[in-house]
């Protein structure tokens, strides 16, 4: 039988928001936190590794922003639903990430 639990991704590069958002992730019994990354390149890197179900990612960052980051992390997790986390309430923000091939866009 297969883990129910929905497999989460958390991107932003600061840890306190990352550490914020795993505690209340991981209040919830069908959720599982596999792993957090600080910047772009290591969403990559854990998206590889992790194969998450859904990942939540910060817009800005360093290097390259969350939007450019999805279609990257899409290609290595191509079933993966990407949720933008921004306090970015700008609707061209919204309308790239969407463009960009994310599932959602949330205000912190």
């Amino acid at each position: 039988m297969s883990d129910p639990r929905i497999r989460v991704l958390i991107v932003d590069d600061h840890p306190v928001v990352r550490s914020g958002l795993r505690k209340v992730l991981e209040s919830e019994a069908d959720i599982e936190v596999v792993g957090e990354a600080g910047d772009a390149r290591h969403a990559v890197f854990e998206t590889r590794a992790q194969k998450p179900d859904v990942i939540l990612m910060d817009v800005v960052m360093p290097g390259k922003s969350g939007i450019e980051a999805t279609p990257d992390v899409l290609h290595d997790a191509p079933e993966a639903k990407v949720l933008i986390l921004s306090m970015q309430d700008d609707p061209n923000y919204v309308r790239q990430a969407f463009a960009a091939g994310a599932a959602g866009y949330i205000l912190k």
